[in-house]
């Protein structure tokens, strides 16, 4: 799990650039989401922002330009999202996964958890890079694309 949560909380607590992601701003969805804690397993609730291809989340819902995300995770880097009540033995529950982590969430409603696996779903495929250009192969010429 350790590289996942690199990956989210590796932007340091002062960074003000977040890529240039204007979280603050017409988000794709907000809402509050339970997480698990990466070394004290405690459940917190905190206010998740995803745009951009990058899911934030703060302590409480007052986002504005000044507010700093306790952590990001760039959902480009994420293979799956899907529920979870049956590994965590809660309702609500659902994992978002990369190669080698795995973070869990629980949402306050079953519509409120199918509406974050779906967006954070699309997030996913929007922002994959998966196949580049140069890998695309014209099937009609039987050669790759340069």
């Amino acid at each position: 799990m350790e590289s996942l949560w690199r990956a989210a909380l590796g932007m340091s607590e002062n960074s003000t650039n977040y890529d240039g992601v204007e979280f603050w701003s017409n988000p794709e969805r907000t809402g509050w989401l339970t997480k698990q804690g990466e070394y004290i397993k405690t459940w917190r609730r905190r206010w998740f922002v995803l745009k951009q291809g990058k899911l934030f989340w703060f302590k409480d819902s007052a986002v504005t330009r000044t507010s700093r995300p306790r952590g990001v995770i760039p959902v480009a880097t994420c293979l799956t999202v899907k529920g979870a009540e049956d590994i965590l033995n809660k309702p609500n529950a659902f994992e978002l996964s990369t190669r080698s982590d795995t973070m869990y969430f629980i949402a306050d409603s079953e519509k409120e958890k199918e509406d974050w696996i779906n967006s954070i779903g699309r997030s996913i495929v929007q922002h994959s890079r998966s196949v580049t250009d140069s890998e695309i192969v014209d099937y009609d010429n039987n050669s790759a694309k340069r």
